[in-house]
């Protein structure tokens, strides 16, 4: 397998993770309400997408409830998918032409983030790039 395959395979987990806890929640809500928004803002922040983020993707949920375009729990997946994407970007390619570069790696347990750093880093030095690698941990459930 390509070393992208393996890295969409790892992403995949932490997809699956993500929006598999979303349907969970969906499951246990009959209408989109403040409760539901307040689920999902839990999940969200223990899913390490962050404070911050994690406000600005209610927020945006709050006005499309208002102005009426999601009613429906089905839309709020939807709607999630595409404040993520408006968020993070797709498609864009990878440059690291400005020094110091910054590649922030995450993803749930298991997905591979480690071994695909060690790839990335690999490629990076052969093009001559310097490279230096930290590690943190944003939350720790022990």
């Amino acid at each position: 397998m390509a070393f992208l395959d393996k890295l969409k395979n790892g992403l995949l987990k932490t997809k699956n993770a993500i929006f598999g806890q979303i349907d969970n929640v969906l499951k246990a809500f009959v209408k989109v309400d403040e409760d539901l928004l307040d689920e999902l803002e839990e999940l969200l922040i223990t899913a390490d997408v962050g404070v911050n983020a994690t406000e600005e993707i209610l927020d945006e949920l709050r006005a499309r409830i208002k102005d009426g375009r999601l009613k429906e729990k089905d839309d709020v997946v939807t709607a999630l998918r595409e404040i993520l994407v408006y968020m993070i970007g797709e498609g864009k390619p990878l440059v690291l032409d400005s020094k110091p570069s910054v590649i922030l790696v995450i993803g749930v347990n298991g997905a591979g983030k480690t071994t695909s750093i060690g790839k990335i880093t690999n490629i990076l030095k052969k093009q001559g790039k310097k490279v230096v690698v930290a590690a943190a941990d944003t939350f720790r459930a022990a």
